[in-house]
């Protein structure tokens, strides 16, 4: 039997959980009779909820799924955590087939489940759309592998690579819909992340539970839109803590940040996020930062209007270091490309 129809209802499924679920990865399960017909679905809905497949198998009744299949984008796990371990409700259920996407890289779990399975004689089937599984789940490899937040950054230019005229006007570069596919992105997304700059220029509101503020002078105030809603992270340089003042009354959280040449420690910044199980986050910001922050970027969504401002002083997309020489370019690979009429969204990877 092919499996891949199915995988692809699991990976599916497992999307319902995105912005619910983190730390944890998203997971679908599909449940199969000996007849191999769907007799169960379920995925991982939110942190601390049931597992995928704890999820699915206790929706059946009856032993129906007793020398069943079940299928599932990510290995199943073997260690008691907010629930227990799914191996072991899977054997016990009497599953004989488990059709896994990929293996788990918690070093907890990471090959442990399938060895589990098969001692008990279920028979276990490997790496079904495993790249498409992988991709689902990057933020939690990255997370697993390096212990590090997952970075991705948002872009919006014309034609010619500009983010706005040389006097800041930059609304609105893209169509409505493009706009309304950013939405969408930033649930993806543990928080977002913009700096000083882009909220005075702009006023945004970037509506988002958790918000990253870095504002090495303490510019802005609670009276900004962005202050309006959601749990703010603000970081500055401490000897700017005389005017603190500003956000009372805020939910904000301010953090003092190292600071070299005149700019906030990123590393420092970075790290306190994967610190305080900030496991992804969205930048939406200007010039500068893209810049400085592209060296740990793991993703770009890149937007771009049919438009050109035929302007060499307007502003560009990331700003940063002069070279010499084409050879210097950071090279990405596209993997994506998706139309949000007239526009389109180039989605991109760092190439390592």
């Amino acid at each position: 039997m092919q499996y891949d129809n199915l995988m692809k209802k699991c990976i599916k499924l497992a999307k319902k959980g995105e912005g619910h679920v983190s730390p944890n990865p998203l997971v679908g399960c599909i449940v199969l009779n000996k007849d191999n017909e769907i007799i169960s679905t379920g995925y991982h809905k939110k942190y601390g909820d049931n597992h995928a497949e704890r999820d699915a198998l206790l929706k059946i009744e009856n032993n129906a799924e007793k020398d069943g299949t079940l299928i599932v984008n990510l290995e199943p796990c073997t260690h008691y955590g907010k629930t227990p371990p799914c191996t072991d409700l899977i054997i016990e259920r009497g599953i004989k087939r488990v059709v896994i996407g990929m293996k788990d890289v918690n070093p907890i779990v990471s090959g442990k489940g399938i060895k589990k399975l098969k001692q008990a004689g279920v028979e276990v089937i490997e790496n079904v759309l495993e790249r498409e599984c992988l991709e689902l789940n990057e933020v939690f490899i990255k997370n697993m592998k390096y212990n590090k937040t997952f970075t991705a950054i948002k872009t919006a230019t014309t034609l010619d690579g500009k983010t706005a005229c040389a006097n800041g006007s930059s609304k609105w570069i893209t169509s409505e819909k493009a706009r309304k596919e950013v939405y969408k992105i930033r649930k993806h997304y543990d928080a977002i992340l913009t700096t000083a700059s882009t909220v005075i220029a702009d006023n945004p509101t970037m509506l988002h539970d958790k918000k990253i503020i870095l504002d090495r002078e303490l510019k802005t105030d609670k009276n900004y839109q962005i202050y309006k809603s959601g749990k703010i992270f603000l970081f500055c340089d401490e000897k700017y803590k005389n005017t603190e003042h500003k956000f009372s009354s805020c939910d904000i959280n301010l953090i003092y940040t190292p600071v070299s040449d005149n700019k906030l420690d990123l590393e420092f910044i970075l790290k306190w996020l994967f610190d305080n199980k900030i496991m992804s986050v969205l930048v939406e910001s200007g010039e500068t930062l893209n810049g400085e922050i592209l060296k740990y970027t793991d993703k770009i969504y890149h937007f771009i209007a049919p438009k050109i401002t035929g302007d060499n002083t307007s502003k560009s997309c990331f700003n940063y270091r002069k070279i010499d020489n084409i050879n210097e370019c950071m090279n990405f690979k596209i993997s994506e490309i998706k139309k949000f009429p007239p526009d389109i969204l180039l989605t991109c990877y760092p190439i390592v």
